[in-house]
């Protein structure tokens, strides 16, 4: 069965990581299953058997180690307890269907291993080690672009209720997909979508447009079409600002400049750059 695998840290993104999921069950009409993953060194104590002392030094050895099994001990509390308010979160929003796991090791593993059944995986922009002064994105993330075989909806600081999609487009096969999906999926069902290419026009880049375009009004949705010039970060940040969009969609893979936000040295620009949600398509 389909659902929508919520992914949730110690990170102040947990909250909006549960509202955004809880907007997803709710117009996919699908369960929500809300994953923590703790680090082994967060889940684990130390092992010091190995170090062979006496005395003063080896009584030190046993209370480190009797402080790091505590700390274990707390992680997992702490993390259960997180899932706990996550699941009321989501039940006090309308969403019926809600399972709570805790895994052990790195995210993307445990990850790959729940995702097969997923429709959706949302995801915080940051995580809880990272450096908010500096605007840095969390450090998993880019490796769950790559990986994630399922659309991924990346949360901002905070949900706010999605009126106006903006699609970055540039012809590629994922960007096509990503108008395939919101012209079949009730997701975007009623929104107002604005399709947005980075280049030069020609006849070919407004041909595609176009073409992408009728998909999305046959589908019932509110469609505006721009070719704006510039570097796609830039460009595309500017015209989320321009058009008021709650939602930025795109496709994880192009075939122009757009390539670059996302398997490039510039892999998160657009995505730091824009404070709104960002549906991201393989």
């Amino acid at each position: 069965m389909s659902k929508i695998l919520a992914c949730v840290d110690g990170s102040v993104y947990a909250d909006s990581v549960v509202d955004h999921a809880a907007w997803a069950a709710q117009r996919l009409s699908l369960p929500v299953d809300v994953m923590q993953v703790l680090g082994r060194r967060d889940a684990q104590s130390t092992d010091r058997s190995g170090r062979i002392v006496a005395g003063a030094r080896r009584k030190l050895l046993e209370e480190l180690a009797s402080l790091d099994a505590e700390r274990a001990k707390l992680a997992q509390e702490e993390a259960w307890l997180a899932l706990a308010e996550a699941k009321t979160r989501l039940q006090d929003k309308g969403v019926g269907a809600v399972t709570t796991a805790l895994r052990q090791g790195d995210l993307l593993d445990a990850m790959v291993e729940r995702e097969a059944d997923a429709a959706l995986i949302v995801i915080g922009k940051r995580g809880e080690a990272a450096d908010f002064a500096k605007l840095h994105l969390g450090s998993n993330l880019e490796r769950i672009i790559r990986a994630a075989r399922r659309p991924i909806l990346i949360a901002s600081r905070a949900f706010q209720p999605v009126t106006r999609a903006l699609i970055a487009f540039d012809g590629s096969d994922s960007a096509l997909k990503a108008v395939e999906e919101m012209a079949r999926s009730p997701h975007f069902g009623g929104l107002s979508c604005r399709l947005v290419t980075v280049g030069a026009e020609s006849a070919a880049s407004r041909a595609a447009l176009d073409q992408s375009a009728e998909t999305l009004s046959d589908a019932g949705l509110t469609v505006q079409t721009q070719i704006v010039a510039g570097q796609p970060e830039t460009a595309i940040a500017a015209a989320v600002g321009e058009a008021g969009a709650d939602l930025l969609v795109m496709g994880a893979y192009g075939h122009s400049r757009l390539r670059n936000l996302v398997i490039g040295s510039t892999t998160s620009a657009l995505i730091r750059a824009c404070q709104i949600p960002v549906m991201i398509y393989r």
